[in-house]
């Protein structure tokens, strides 16, 4: 089977430490376990995470084991989903500070190279929206989901 690798980055206005603390926090804005319909995460290492997010009135079910955590510098943990179509890939998170803020570099890699696999792009791309968002001037009056 012929497998898909993802790299995203964003640059986000605030230290490593802060963006750090936000993507780990499941009751931060912002971050990855964020307002999921289910949220049981034990972010240190050997620690498992489960989380269910709605999408297109589906649920959608995501299990993984935190690999390495090293902050504010670095994350990484398998992942399992039924869009990995039970494979288990890896997620590589970097962080490096840049003039005040950081860069933030995701790397999605053992995702199967069709479809499903494809659609972690746009999944992966929303959540970053919703990170840096989260640190942008105005955040602090913005609601999540609000129209």
């Amino acid at each position: 089977m012929k497998l898909l690798e993802l790299t995203k980055s964003r640059t986000i206005a605030a230290p490593p430490e802060a963006v750090f603390d936000v993507w780990m926090d499941p009751k931060s804005p912002g971050g990855p376990w964020f307002d999921c319909e289910r949220v049981i995460i034990n972010p240190v290492e050997d620690g498992l995470f489960y989380h269910v997010v709605e999408s297109k009135n589906e649920l959608w079910a995501h299990y993984g084991r935190f690999i390495a955590i090293a902050r504010p510098r670095r994350i990484q943990h398998t992942w399992v989903s039924k869009a990995t179509r039970g494979l288990e890939s890896l997620v590589t998170i970097e962080l490096e500070a840049r003039d005040g803020k950081t860069e933030f570099i995701l790397h999605h890699s053992g995702l199967p190279d069709d479809e499903m696999g494809h659609l972690h792009d746009g999944g992966w791309d929303w959540i970053l929206s919703d990170l840096s968002a989260s640190f942008a001037p105005d955040a602090a009056t913005a609601e999540r989901g609000s129209t």
